[in-house]
């Protein structure tokens, strides 16, 4: 490193050195203030996190007269654009909730916890209530500063800006997470003219609670003694997970640079001790004591400690995204060999292959027939041979439709009770008894499969069928 570099190169590290000197590992005796540095880590997690958008914005989407995606629980209904499920369809659900298990298992044994780094909503809702604290009160140290300072005008408005703000956001949050189970522009207004149902003030109640205190106050702490997936994460890592990793043999020993020294000097390894990376931490460790539970692998430690590599003339990847094999000189495993992965891969594909089923399959009506037991069958006056069956038609669309029942089974077959068309009514069950004749000659044993088709009168392409059996006397 030239001279001419080293009064900067002094003068930054002296600062970096200043502002994180108090680090340690927080137990929750007192607040992070993580500091905000840019990078790409940095600029990454604010587009995952921008996810969330979909959360506040979802519900004012409208598909026809009502929201493209509700889940109307008083009605038991699921409504995604023009899909309609129903309790009946409730494997599909399961489906859904074992694809996104696996996949979140499966995402953390290649790269650990991406999810709470840069998806959580824990981890977003907090970035977001820090990000108007740092922008409000400054820095770190001038937050902790604050913090100290008597309560005059200044931090009464300082404060009660941030609170307020946060209270809005908590508000907006609540309001959000309502709308998805209920009209969301009836929501707004039933709340501003206080005529909510009591369970929507009860939501919202929790929601403002929950976030302001969560994100606002609790923050790491969360990762550390609330969320269960911190405590199991480490069941899931192997030596070929990939996570934000310190080099050890390139690191140490590590020693601050005093003036007109530098790290090509050898006396220490590439890390100046600076800090900067337990500084930047959201959770407060130093990722160069190993892996932590409270590491959410953001990699925000590796953009801090880019910029100080850059600062004293070294490359970067002091602390890079490397797998315990790596660091160790391992050879690399390939993923397809892994058998944690493979295993995952498959639970994934075929729980995605059987939503897509479900989802290309699903009708908007469906068809049930039970056959009346007691009797089985009544002859009849003229020879023929009646069977007696309860028909239940689902309707999944969100209109009355009315449906015709035909039948087809053994020459002569008759129905009666079908004459006219059934009215199925939007969401429900609707259930008709009808009477089978055939005659007795017609019938080929005492037992014949007998099918049932109903068809909606409203539109031809919306049908469905049933295979029940035809009983008779023995032969």
């Amino acid at each position: 490193m030239s001279d001419n570099n080293r009064p900067e190169q002094k003068t930054n590290l002296s600062e970096l050195y200043e502002e994180a000197g108090h680090w340690h590992v927080n137990t929750g005796g007192e607040t992070i203030h993580a500091k905000r540095i840019g990078g790409r880590f940095r600029r990454l997690k604010w587009m995952t996190s921008s996810i969330w958008l979909l959360f506040f914005l979802g519900p004012y989407v409208r598909w026809g007269e009502r929201q493209a995606i509700l889940y109307d629980i008083p009605n038991r209904q699921f409504h995604f654009f023009g899909l309609t499920v129903l309790p009946q369809d409730v494997w599909m659900l399961a489906l859904v909730l074992l694809f996104l298990a696996i996949v979140l298992i499966g995402v953390t044994v290649i790269a650990g916890r991406v999810f709470c780094g840069f998806f959580c909503f824990q981890t977003a809702w907090t970035d977001v209530f820090t990000w108007i604290e740092d922008k409000l009160e400054g820095p770190p140290a001038k937050r902790r500063k604050l913090d100290k300072a008597p309560w005059d005008a200044a931090k009464i408005r300082i404060k009660f800006t941030k609170h307020l703000l946060w209270l809005l956001i908590a508000v907006v949050t609540g309001v959000s997470f309502a709308g998805w189970f209920t009209d969301i522009y009836q929501l707004w207004y039933d709340f501003f003219t206080i005529q909510a149902h009591p369970a929507a003030w009860v939501t919202l109640g929790l929601f403002i609670a929950g976030t302001y205190i969560l994100a606002g106050f609790m923050r790491e702490q969360v990762c550390f003694w609330l969320c269960p997936y911190s405590r199991i994460q480490g069941v899931m890592y192997e030596p070929e997970t990939i996570l934000p990793t310190y080099d050890v043999k390139r690191g140490e020993p590590r020693g601050r640079l005093k003036k007109g020294a530098s790290v090509e000097d050898g006396e220490f390894g590439d890390c100046v001790d600076c800090n900067l990376c337990v500084a930047v931490c959201p959770t407060g460790v130093d990722i160069r004591n190993g892996q932590q539970e409270g590491c959410i692998t953001c990699g925000l430690c590796i953009d801090a400690c880019d910029r100080v590599m850059d600062k004293v003339n070294r490359p970067h990847g002091l602390i890079r995204y490397a797998s315990l094999d790596e660091i160790e000189g391992k050879p690399k495993i390939p993923l397809f060999k892994r058998p944690k992965v493979l295993v995952s891969l498959a639970i994934i594909s075929a729980a995605l292959l059987g939503i897509i089923y479900g989802v290309v399959n699903i009708s908007g009506i469906e068809l049930k027939v039970l056959h009346d037991r007691q009797p089985l069958f009544v002859l009849q006056s003229d020879g023929s041979i009646q069977n007696r069956y309860e028909i239940k038609v689902l309707n999944k669309t969100s209109q009355d439709i009315h449906v015709e029942l035909t039948a087809e089974g053994p020459a002569g077959l008759k129905i009666t009770g079908a004459e006219k068309a059934f009215v199925a009514p939007k969401g429900n069950i609707s259930a008709y008894t009808v009477f089978v004749r055939v005659p007795k000659e017609n019938l080929a044993g005492e037992r014949v499969p007998l099918i049932f088709r109903v068809s909606a009168q409203e539109q031809s392409d919306l049908n469905t069928e049933y295979e029940s059996m035809f009983f008779g006397p023995r032969r």
